[in-house]
């Protein structure tokens, strides 16, 4: 396709994590990175990242392996674009290759001066191309439902100030959880307008995240899914992100911690007036010495 973008990655030893698999949070740099070309091939203007639809690991790629990432514009709305993302690993010496994720972004344009732009149709040259065409307006309407359905439960549960009470005698307190980590944006963060790159985000929340769930588990923990991935607005160079963690809840084999992205120029900060700009979900597994699931305490909130 002529909106395609492929990149290739070696995965070195600073790519990896304490089990020589590559980390979550190059890998999370790397797609958006990927998708954001695809994007900006499109509309040929800046675009910045305003969301990812829940994203699944299925594979882990080790130290001298290969990723390859394919991202196509499936569609384009008014100013906004749906991404396709498709990772696979490959094996150097086998030639053998396995799907890591399959995913989709959104991505809006944004002209220098702030001016406005209409986006073009995507050019369909393929059946999948036109399948995917066709897909990426039913997952646009399940985005949106998604949002206010959530926004609609927080409501309620707000309203009925009901709690959740965990009556096991061994629980955690998810005090012991929580993490905050500040981080400054520096050009290196950033696109050439001076936007933090999502992707950047993605992976500093998946630091902190990790940090979080390895209090319960005491292991290292694996990233096996972001959900709920959205930005509600945008930082910049020079702005100081605090990022807050905490787990929510265990289920046996895996864990949910919330993470939190606020941002804050020089100003705010003296003044304490955060923006809020952030928030996903993260879903852990750990494995023990053996490579089997470790199974998480249960905690009270």
């Amino acid at each position: 396709s002529p909106m395609a973008v492929y990149m290739c990655r070696a995965v070195l030893p600073a790519h990896a994590g304490p089990r020589g698999e590559l980390g979550a949070g190059p890998l999370l740099q790397w797609m958006d990175a990927a998708a954001c070309l695809a994007a900006e091939k499109h509309a040929g203007v800046s675009c910045v990242t305003a969301s990812m639809d829940d994203i699944q690991f299925e594979e882990a790629a080790r130290v001298g392996q290969i990723i390859a990432i394919r991202t196509k514009v499936n569609r384009a709305f008014k100013t906004s674009m749906e991404v396709g993302i498709k990772v696979t690993v490959q094996d150097v010496l086998t030639n053998a290759e396995k799907i890591v994720s399959v995913a989709y972004a959104t991505y809006v344009a944004k002209p220098v001066g702030g001016g406005k732009v209409e986006l073009k149709p995507v050019q369909l040259l393929s059946a999948e191309d036109h399948l995917e065409h066709s897909l990426a307006i039913e997952r646009r309407r399940i985005r949106l439902g998604y949002v206010q359905v959530f926004q609609k439960l927080m409501q309620e549960s707000n309203k009925e100030g009901d709690f959740y009470t965990c009556e096991e005698k061994d629980a955690v307190s998810t005090e012991h959880t929580h993490v905050q980590s500040t981080e400054l944006v520096l050009p290196p963060h950033a696109n050439h307008h001076g936007n933090t790159f999502g992707g950047q985000i993605m992976a500093w929340m998946q630091t902190v995240a990790s940090i979080s769930a390895s209090r319960l588990c005491r292991s290292h923990p694996i990233l096996k899914a972001v959900n709920m991935f959205k930005f509600w607005g945008p930082s910049f160079v020079g702005d100081r992100l605090v990022f807050n963690a905490i787990v929510n809840n265990t289920f046996h084999n895996s864990v949910e911690v919330g993470v939190r992205v606020e941002a804050y120029n020089c100003e705010e900060w003296i003044q304490d007036q955060p923006r809020h700009i952030n928030s996903a979900f993260l879903i852990f597994n750990a494995l023990d010495d053996k490579g089997e699931l470790l199974t998480f305490p249960k905690v009270k909130p």
